[in-house]
């Protein structure tokens, strides 16, 4: 008989389950089977739980935000060894990809949305996508994808030192560009209008928290980065941005953005847009909490078994504005 394992399904929205499948003992040429440790729970993991995905077909098992160890030897890879995930399958072979960017591959799948992710026992995952996590715990080592986001937006924007920085949206990806902005040297404002997580801003040390942006700002920053998803949010940024100043959207919207062309031109703004990461981003990542420049343990909200997330999902979405990082635990979940 095969061994089984739970996987956390989201069979529609608003109905999530524990479903049991097969345990994988093989993979394709090229990947690797890995074991998973850890899960965080992430703002596209809620979406997915209401049904706002965009781009979603159900039932879908979620989970991208992993870490885990290696199953099965395979080639570059012993068993056991702890891995961190990318969650970003690429087709290698597109003009982003060829260009170094295949966290914009055009025919890109995420695990957990694209296709099934990792909130069970076992996946596989291609060689490429796997980082050694080295003396990283596994509780740690989830959470560098959603920091990596937030640490490939600073690098798209040229971040250096002394630069005014602003980051609209204090949720757990614009707390990872602040710290991330923070650690080239910047002067980082957090602006939110729930106070709870200007609170959590401010325990992880910092000091420049806004409800609303006044006067005092007036010539704008010098990077100003939206990390709220909400359209509105994201229009009313453009007149934060400085002369000179760059604005890099994290968020993505469904909707229209529209901005005034004569003060765009006037400041001479630069526009970006920030997606995912890539393998430098989550080396960055890696590095820093190794380091403590970064502390996992300041982001941790809750550990949640895999078997009480059914209860405990709903709960979780409801009340994300007090949370950081929700991390589920799958050692031994099979």
């Amino acid at each position: 008989m095969a061994e089984m394992m739970l996987c956390g399904t989201c069979i529609a929205p608003g109905r999530f389950e524990l479903v049991a499948a097969p345990v994988p003992q093989s993979a394709p040429d090229g990947w690797v089977l890995v074991d998973i440790t850890a899960a965080g729970i992430c703002g596209t993991d809620y979406h997915i739980y209401e049904g706002k995905h965009p781009y979603l077909n159900y039932p879908r098992v979620i989970g991208h935000e992993l870490a885990g160890r290696v199953a099965k030897a395979a080639p570059g890879w012993a068993a056991g060894v702890a891995v961190v995930i990318n969650p970003y399958v690429s087709c290698g072979a597109c003009r982003a990809c060829l260009r170094g960017k295949p966290n914009c591959c055009t025919r890109i799948e995420v695990l957990g949305v694209h296709r099934d992710g990792g909130i069970c026992a076992r996946i596989a995952v291609p060689s490429a996508n796997l980082y050694p996590a080295g003396d990283l715990p596994p509780e740690a080592a989830a959470m560098v994808e959603f920091l990596a986001i937030g640490a490939h937006a600073v690098r798209r924007g040229e971040v250096m030192a002394g630069d005014k920085v602003l980051v609209t949206g204090a949720g757990p990806i614009g707390l990872g560009a602040a710290l991330f902005a923070k650690a080239r040297g910047a002067e980082v404002h957090l602006l939110d209008t729930t106070p709870a997580r200007l609170e959590q801003a401010g325990a992880l040390g910092f000091a420049h928290l806004h409800s609303s942006i006044g006067p005092d700002h007036a010539e704008g920053f010098d990077v100003v980065f939206d990390a709220t998803g909400h359209a509105a949010a994201m229009e009313a940024g453009f007149a934060h941005v400085g002369h000179g100043g760059s604005y890099v959207l994290i968020s993505v919207v469904q909707d229209r953005i529209t901005f005034s062309d004569p003060e765009f031109h006037k400041r001479e703004a630069r526009l970006i847009g920030s997606r995912n990461a890539t393998a430098e981003d989550f080396e960055t990542v890696m590095a820093a909490l190794r380091s403590g420049a970064v502390q996992a343990g300041a982001l941790l909200s809750e550990r949640i078994a895999l078997a009480d997330l059914p209860a405990r999902l709903p709960e979780l979405a409801a009340d994300r504005g007090r949370l950081i990082k929700a991390i589920v635990t799958l050692e031994g979940a099979a």
